[in-house]
């Protein structure tokens, strides 16, 4: 999957195209390198992301094309 569709089913970003344009301004690594909004994310990868003031650091446990309001915190493990 995508990494900015990951961010927006798991509820880690509220939209896909504010998970593209974290992408593209270098706010969003995974596994300590930099990454683009199409790397293809896989269990167990540590995504890291800068938004302001925030700073969320997540390991991937699962990968779903869908996720519901309840199912989605159970795609990542924050770290």
């Amino acid at each position: 999957m995508r990494l900015d569709k990951y961010l927006k089913v798991s509820r880690l970003v509220k939209r896909r195209t504010v998970a593209n344009e974290l992408c593209d301004a270098k706010h969003v690594e995974v596994n300590g390198k930099t990454a683009r909004a199409s790397y293809e994310i896989k269990v167990g990868d540590i995504i890291d992301i800068q938004m302001g003031a925030n700073h969320i650091k997540a390991e991937v446990v699962t990968v779903s094309e869908y996720a519901t309001k309840e199912s989605a915190s159970t795609m990542y493990k924050l770290l």
